[in-house]
């Protein structure tokens, strides 16, 4: 077996470690899911306004309904695309955790903004509350995805 000389070594460790952080990149959840998530909250909080009981509980059992068959499917952080799937190892094993657990924190958020709004006499207080979480929404998911991959980058490297 030949031997490797430094350059050859630092060569193939520098290739390794950047095929390392293509696959860390690609740690992410479509943008469409937050946009989905985000336009679906406003959509909840419109239908809230209306003060429609039964729709109300229709339209948050559709919500709910539509979320929970397409969450886990995404939420992992695994598949950004349909050309590769990053394994659960690198990913992160808490990731879906972390977005389930803001999107519940985010639902306090909003019940509390819509308290806020209607003791000021808002006349849509519950829209007014969701427009807020939608905007936390498409801001904080990315920054949270973002906080994962370094948090990957992190990990691998001590490995």
């Amino acid at each position: 077996m030949d031997e490797l000389t430094p350059e050859q070594a630092r060569a193939a460790l520098d290739a390794v470690e950047r095929s390392r952080r293509r696959v860390i990149d690609e740690i992410d959840v479509p943008h469409w899911y937050w946009a989905g998530l985000a336009s679906g909250w406003i959509g909840l909080g419109v239908i809230a306004d209306v003060q429609h009981p039964l729709g109300t509980t229709l339209a948050t059992l559709a919500f709910a309904a539509a979320h929970s068959s397409i969450a886990p499917r995404v939420v992992n952080g695994r598949n950004r695309n349909s050309q590769m799937s990053v394994r659960a190892d690198i990913a992160g094993p808490r990731l879906a955790a972390w977005v389930l657990g803001s999107l519940v924190a985010l639902v306090g958020v909003t019940i509390a903004a819509a308290l806020i709004l209607n003791a000021d006499d808002a006349h849509h207080p519950v829209t007014g509350a969701a427009v807020l979480a939608a905007v936390i929404l498409m801001l904080g998911g990315p920054l949270l995805l973002a906080a994962a991959r370094r948090r990957a980058v992190r990990t691998s490297a001590a490995s």
